[in-house]
């Protein structure tokens, strides 16, 4: 009698299930694709698991300059969330690339010089002291496609240096090499964002670019017009605008907006 009654049951509940599967299965087998610039890296790097837990999603991150990010963007590289600087969120959103409703700024970063670790200090507290440091310097480096490198050399024309530096440059490619570099002793110092430096051991920001010179990089993060999973891209993008990301963007040398 048993038998009878307690075989139908579980036929109904595999026909149930079959038909109505776990809420939360899709959700954690389907990752949000999500495109970085490398100024924001470390940063989402130590937030992933709090946004996963989140928006019940894993990530899938790649990180590259803005302007590569960029470039693959505009090749139709499919992704749901882009985190690139404003104004490339705004080409593309005139472009059509992204949902321009789902758009938020979350995070600033000044730009600064980084130096070895133990290094003496100089002084470029005034923008005369800063050109006279960058003129003695026996080498410079910089991200070679990184956003804020167009501002880097128009600082040096600016200045009037930018003959007697040029041959102290070295271009490398990423933020993360030309600030390994400074580490590694092959160059003296670095021009990059200081969330590029802070998570560089063997390098320390000697400080940001003063007065007039002063230069900030500001990231924004948006949805791809054709997100696959738009309500997680979206859900993603309200956590990094929110109070929860804060310590960690402060912590890696990044500003809340």
């Amino acid at each position: 009698m048993k038998v009878r009654f307690i075989f139908p049951a579980i036929l109904a509940i595999t026909a149930v299930s079959a038909f109505f599967p776990a809420p939360d299965a899709t959700a954690q087998g389907t990752s949000v694709r999500v495109l970085v610039s490398n100024g924001m890296k470390a940063a989402m790097e130590q937030l992933q698991p709090q946004c996963e837990r989140a928006i019940g999603h894993s990530l899938a991150m790649q990180f590259h300059s803005t302007a590569a990010v960029k470039k693959q963007i505009e090749a139709g590289y499919q992704f749901d969330v882009t985190i690139i600087t404003v104004e490339a969120i705004d080409d593309l959103t005139k472009e059509g690339k992204i949902a321009g409703e789902t758009r938020a700024n979350v995070a600033r970063s000044e730009l600064g010089i980084g130096i070895r670790a133990g290094a003496a200090k100089p002084d470029i507290h005034t923008p005369e002291s800063l050109r006279q440091m960058l003129r003695d310097a026996k080498s410079i480096t910089y991200p070679e496609d990184g956003a804020s490198r167009g501002y880097i050399e128009k600082m040096f024309e600016r200045m009037g240096i930018a003959a007697d530096v040029k041959p102290g440059i070295i271009l490398a490619q990423g933020s993360g090499p030309a600030t390994e570099s400074v580490a590694a002793g092959k160059a003296a110092l670095v021009i990059t964002l200081f969330s590029e430096i802070v998570p560089i051991h063997g390098v320390e920001i000697l400080g940001p670019l003063p007065g007039e010179f002063h230069y900030d990089i500001r990231f924004t993060a948006a949805a791809s017009a054709t997100a696959k999973n738009a309500d997680a891209a979206k859900a993603l993008i309200a956590f990094l605008a929110g109070p929860k990301a804060v310590p960690t963007f402060k912590a890696k040398g990044l500003e809340p907006l």
